[in-house]
């Protein structure tokens, strides 16, 4: 394996909204007047002209994952005991392998809540003032009740602190000592997200690699569909997601390269990754899904999961080394949270793409903001009850730039997926959405190229359903993302998501 890094160029892209250029050049004439006055964008115009895709990592932790000395009343925190580098440290490399944005998210534990108070936090200030121009979100990998982990970000503020704090001490189901079982309920979580969702700026959470304690394809361990949806509808402007490829991704790479045979992307087990992706990602009409088909806004995303370097022994990748998880945004913490609230969001691994714009557009209307046209996260609302066509449009940037492997991957396929959203499911052990299929494989023959960007459309006939659709892209040739053997190497096996698009039908 190559180990010299030649950063992705990234540049912040000129995204071209011809309809907000136009509005601000657009003229009014004045009743009884000649002169004229330039219309001035909305807000919401101005901040799209403005965003990029900015690239991000929320699974990341420090040396205050700690280890625990279980000798002493009550058991003593041991720094680095989990994870081993400095807050700063995973900042340089974060900065290093290209991203924009990052979230500090370690484990909890008997009183973790004091040690993130008190010293986590102190260190998160240093590493903020030491890279100013990397957006460095304060959180904690969340110890889940009744389920398994979940990133939490907290939006930043005077008092971010505290508002961790408060929700660690008063919810995480591993902070008392002695043990209290009554914290491991999901009446305890459906508790923590009431609390969350009322503070006066709402947290973020994100299900941390869902189907890692899985057994099999569908049968699901410590995270299933029935929690996922109570989540959801309990707080749906906190619980918005999933990780679609989870960390750890560098598990069969020794320290000097060589493959390790047994080793497991995600280290996850019985259930496999796919691609690099989560199952409940990965299968078409599988959960994700069957949580689209009922109209949630529930995103994907990929994130480190850093520990350990592969370099050090460990099984993971530097923050942004393999996986990144952009936003389309203006580059401050507040706009970063909304986009990934509202998911304008992809994943990709390898740095195979690193912008990906979808622009679904109703027959014969042009791109206003009055819901003709919709982006990722966005709905489109069909108003011609005598044209229902969509077209949609996708726009992506194959970089050519070596990625920290020292390889330049080209995507060799993108497949749009298209599903029907019928409404809130009765049972919710529900994990498939029957309708969801691929509608289209694009490839080279397919798609227009201008230097490293690829736009390729397809037109949607006769809308006559609520639906949604997405797009996934690859460098293999595989036609579905296949179980992931142990000792593969990630590199050759890469994979975009972006999420999803929804159009409303005028039937």
């Amino acid at each position: 394996m190559k180990s010299n890094f030649k950063k992705k160029s990234i540049p912040l892209i000129a995204t071209t909204l011809l309809a907000t250029t136009a509005l601000t050049a657009q003229t009014v004439y004045q009743k009884d007047q000649n002169q004229t006055e330039a219309k001035q964008p909305s807000k919401e115009e101005s901040k799209k002209t403005s965003a990029t895709w900015l690239a991000g990592d929320h699974h990341i932790h420090s040396e205050w994952s700690v280890g625990w000395d279980n000798t002493t009343n009550p058991p003593t925190a041991i720094k680095g005991g989990d994870a081993i580098y400095p807050t700063v440290k995973n900042a340089e490399n974060a900065e290093k392998y290209g991203l924009d944005w990052m979230v500090t998210t370690d484990h909890g534990g008997p009183n973790h809540s004091k040690v993130n108070l008190e010293q986590a936090y102190p260190e998160l200030l240093k590493s903020r003032e030491a890279y100013p121009d990397l957006l460095q979100f304060y959180g904690m990998e969340f110890d889940t009740p009744a389920a398994d982990h979940s990133s939490l970000i907290i939006p930043k503020s005077d008092d971010e602190s505290e508002k961790l704090y408060d929700i660690e001490s008063k919810f995480n189901k591993r902070e008392p000592y002695p043990n209290d079982s009554s914290r491991d309920t999901e009446s305890n979580m459906i508790a923590a997200l009431n609390y969350m969702k009322d503070l006066d700026e709402a947290p973020l959470l994100f299900a941390n690699h869902p189907s890692r304690s899985a057994s099999d394809v569908s049968k699901w361990g410590q995270d299933t569909p029935q929690e996922f949806r109570n989540w959801n509808d309990t707080a749906p402007n906190v619980s918005v997601g999933m990780e679609g490829a989870p960390g750890h991704q560098a598990g069969a790479i020794n320290p000097d390269g060589s493959l390790d045979p047994n080793g497991a992307r995600g280290a996850y087990g019985n259930s496999p990754t796919m691609g690099g992706f989560d199952q409940m990602t990965a299968r078409v009409g599988g959960l994700w899904d069957s949580m689209l088909g009922e109209g949630r806004h529930w995103w994907v995303t990929s994130t480190s999961d850093s520990h350990v370097n592969w370099r050090d022994g460990g099984s993971d990748f530097w923050p942004g080394e393999y996986s990144k998880t952009y936003v389309k945004s203006e580059k401050n913490y507040s706009d970063v949270l909304d986009g990934l609230r509202n998911g304008n969001v992809f994943a990709t691994t390898g740095d195979l793409i690193s912008e990906l714009d979808i622009k679904a557009q109703a027959a014969g209307k042009k791109a206003n903001g009055n819901g003709h046209t919709a982006s990722t996260g966005e709905t489109l609302t069909l108003k011609n009850k005598n044209a229902n066509d969509v077209t949609v449009t996708i726009r992506l940037r194959d970089p050519n730039a070596k990625n920290a492997n020292g390889d330049n991957p080209n995507v060799k396929r993108v497949d749009l997926i298209v599903g029907e959203v019928t409404g809130k499911v009765e049972d919710r052990t529900t994990d498939v959405n029957p309708t969801t299929k691929v509608v289209k494989r694009f490839d080279a023959k397919d798609w227009k190229q201008d230097g490293e960007y690829i736009t390729m459309t397809y037109t949607l006939e006769d809308v006559e359903k609520d639906m949604y659709f997405r797009v996934r892209g690859t460098s293999t040739d595989q036609l579905e993302p296949q179980a992931d053997p142990r000792g593969e190497n990630p590199w050759t096996d890469l994979w975009f998501y972006s999420n999803p698009t929804f159009i409303k039908s005028n039937k």
